[in-house]
């Protein structure tokens, strides 16, 4: 299936891969270098080269790579199905479930369990990926949709590239937050002294998180975070760069926080325009019993 994009004056002079992954979000730009060595990409009709630097008012055309047959096997896991059709389907991700599989996680993933569950979903991410147009962390809980077809998947990542999807999240941060709200305007890109983390860097993806002050507790803060763009670790990333990390969060955290787990972090709300029907959907589910046991616990300390 063929997809096409114009280059707006904000995209001028960005390289060709470097939109077409921040389009597809799913897609690392080495993937998308894989599209345009097989000549899959096209700028005006021409096949061009990765560092293309893309002009105003190019129309920038890729033809996405065949399917290949899935060799991932179904497991039958259970799902907390909060909505499906037959285009697609809305979990509630439990705390320690891998999205996909990776290395070191090749079954007990959602996508193991997708399978199971249902035949049909979109090949555009590959085998390892089937369905999954975007992601939340391994210890995150909460909401994500997964498209059952390409042509849902192909909406779904434009509504996602153009900031059109509500996502907000609930987390508890280490330190007191004075202000009620607030703005994280702040690149993310990969920690040059570490390759396994990710970092507010001055060449990184433009990343944008909104926050406001739920609760505040001794030491701690309860927030709700809504994303403007999904950066990997985002949430993590920029509330530790403005001093006030996720507790529980290995990776992003103080040395000394609470075993919870992983990061107190929830993916609360979804929504997104159905991709046939154009309805608006909304989607909300409450965090899981230990994040309330968490809270309830420093209300009665505090």
């Amino acid at each position: 299936m063929t997809q096409q994009h114009i280059v707006t004056e904000t995209e001028g002079k960005k390289r060709v891969d470097k939109l077409l992954s921040d389009i597809n979000q799913e897609t690392s730009r080495s993937q998308v270098q894989g599209w345009i060595t097989k000549n899959l990409v096209k700028v005006n009709g021409e096949v061009v080269k990765a560092n293309y630097k893309c002009q105003v008012g190019d129309i920038v055309t890729w033809q996405l790579p065949e399917v290949e047959q899935l060799d991932i096997n179904p497991e039958n896991i259970p799902l907390d199905i909060v909505f499906e059709d037959k285009d697609v389907l809305v979990v509630n991700k439990p705390k320690g479930m891998v999205v996909h599989p990776s290395a070191g996680h090749s079954s007990g993933t959602l996508v193991n369990a997708l399978l199971y569950h249902c035949k049909d979903l979109s090949g555009i991410n590959g085998i390892e990926r089937p369905g999954i147009v975007h992601r939340i962390d391994k210890d995150t809980s909460g909401l994500l949709v997964v498209a059952k077809s390409d042509k849902a998947h192909i909406s779904l990542a434009e509504q996602l590239a153009n900031k059109d999807v509500e996502r907000k999240y609930e987390a508890v941060v280490h330190g007191e937050i004075n202000h009620d709200t607030g703005m994280i305007d702040a690149p993310i890109g990969r920690d040059p002294n570490d390759r396994q983390r990710m970092s507010v860097v001055d060449n990184g993806k433009h990343a944008v998180t909104h926050f406001q002050v739920l609760q505040r507790f001794n030491d701690f803060t309860h927030v709700e975070c809504q994303l403007e763009t999904g950066r990997t670790h985002q949430i993590r990333v920029h509330m530790r760069y403005i001093g006030f990390p996720l507790v529980g969060d290995p990776k992003y955290g103080p040395r000394k926080t609470m075993d919870t787990n992983g990061q107190v972090l929830h993916a609360k709300v979804l929504g997104f325009r159905h991709p046939i029907t154009d309805e608006w959907l909304r989607f909300e589910v409450e965090p899981p019993s230990y994040f309330q046991e968490l809270l309830l616990q420093f209300e009665q300390m505090y």
